[in-house]
């Protein structure tokens, strides 16, 4: 048995594709029995510097998965992959 798998989706407000990032996102966890956090860049100045250009941005354990445009596809290969 794999351990938790944490899926995280970076975003801030207003933004148009961090909303259809979320919708694929939960969607596709669902289908794994999984859940995930989504985490606004707003108020934390680190990740606002970071990734100010590139939200929504897809961690999955941690590590950058994805980002802009979330493929369902691609989704469920990483997280078959993660859960293996």
């Amino acid at each position: 048995m794999s351990e938790t798998v944490h899926v995280e989706v970076l975003t801030k407000p207003g933004c148009h594709l961090c909303a259809e990032a979320l919708a694929t996102t939960e969607a596709v966890c669902a289908e794994f029995g999984l859940s995930f956090t989504e985490t606004t860049i707003e108020h934390d100045a680190a990740l606002a510097a970071q990734f100010a250009e590139e939200v929504p941005v897809l961690r999955i354990n941690g590590t950058i998965r994805d980002f802009w445009k979330f493929d369902p596809a691609r989704l469920r290969r990483l997280l078959a992959e993660a859960t293996a």
